[in-house]
């Protein structure tokens, strides 16, 4: 089935696979023994519902490519070139594939052979997930273009978008499953949430300073689009009426190209925003670590999360 067999393509495309990652290393907080396979499946699960959800995030930004290769919208519309309305199949297409992916993953959770406890503390954790994510999605999406110096506006929805939804709900997911304590849950979070900000603020610095060919996506996409970005909304802050007047200019153009991008990216240089974003970054990795260091977890759990949290500061992908 061509529809199945491009979603296939997509999962193992590429990707960190910090979700699941995060899921048991929240279940080995408080769990003991090796991982059992219920769990592994439910932490599976996460990994199909962030495909539903790259799928139409890239629809709703017009991406074009995706972990290197073209989007799964773009891929559909290519495939089906000969027709006329190419460019309209492929994007309703990546729409269904979305949703087709957001039903596997429940069917994933229902189907991990979880008891009843556990699928009911799962669901609380999974519903509130996906509640935060279509917020911090809509958050996004009315931002975007209408970029200003708003910073706290910029880090909310870095909250709901990636802080809760890939560090937070993930961790508390594989504890619930794992029966852990008040105490448990409440050092996750307190981790999970300066980590999760600082890999959204990572993730703004690679998307308009990183490298395509490592990022495996454009680094003109946020440009163009005028993501209102804590990037952005700093240099803002601070420009001179000459910086803020090039960054209201081009920020948000459709037909931005390399040489406007590159003026933009020197006024982020120029008013010290990029290197505010690498403090912030900095502080918020500390903070966490702060939080490590007192967590009443096993040695093998925090050693993971150090581990995940290194990588996630300085990753370049």
């Amino acid at each position: 089935m061509e529809i199945a067999e491009t979603l296939r393509a997509f999962l193992f495309a590429g990707g960190k696979r910090l979700r699941p990652q995060l899921c048991v290393i929240g279940w080995q907080t408080a769990g003991e023994g090796p991982v059992p396979a219920p769990v592994v499946q439910a932490a599976a699960s996460l990994e199909m519902f962030h495909a539903f959800a790259l799928i139409h995030d890239d629809v709703m930004d017009d991406s074009a490519s995706r972990r290197g290769h073209a989007t799964v919208h773009r891929s559909l519309a290519a495939h089906h070139a000969s027709r006329p309305d190419a460019a309209r199949l492929g994007v309703n297409a990546a729409i269904l594939l979305g949703d087709l992916a957001l039903a596997w993953s429940d069917a994933l959770l229902h189907t991990a052979g979880l008891t009843p406890t556990q699928l009911t503390a799962a669901h609380e954790v999974v519903d509130a997930m996906r509640t935060e994510l279509m917020y911090g999605q809509y958050l996004d999406l009315c931002a975007t273009g209408q970029v200003c110096d708003d910073v706290e506006a910029a880090l909310r929805t870095a909250r709901y978008k990636t802080a809760r939804y890939t560090v937070e709900r993930p961790l508390l997911l594989g504890a619930a499953l794992a029966g852990a304590g008040h105490g448990v849950h409440e050092a996750l979070s307190a981790y999970a949430l300066p980590v999760g900000e600082a890999f959204q603020l990572r993730d703004d610095l690679l998307g308009v300073f990183g490298t395509p060919q490592v990022t495996g996506k454009p680094s003109l996409d946020d440009l163009r689009d005028g993501k209102h970005t804590v990037l952005a909304a700093l240099a803002l802050k601070r420009a001179t009426p000459r910086q803020r007047n090039i960054l209201h200019t081009l920020l948000g153009d459709p037909c931005l190209d390399e040489t406007g991008a590159d003026r933009i990216r020197q006024v982020l240089a120029a008013t010290g925003a990029r290197d505010e974003v690498e403090n912030m970054i900095n502080t918020r990795r500390a903070q966490a670590l702060r939080v490590l260091a007192s967590a009443p977890f096993p040695a093998s759990a925090t050693a993971g999360l150090r581990q995940l949290t290194d990588a996630a500061m300085a990753r370049t992908s």
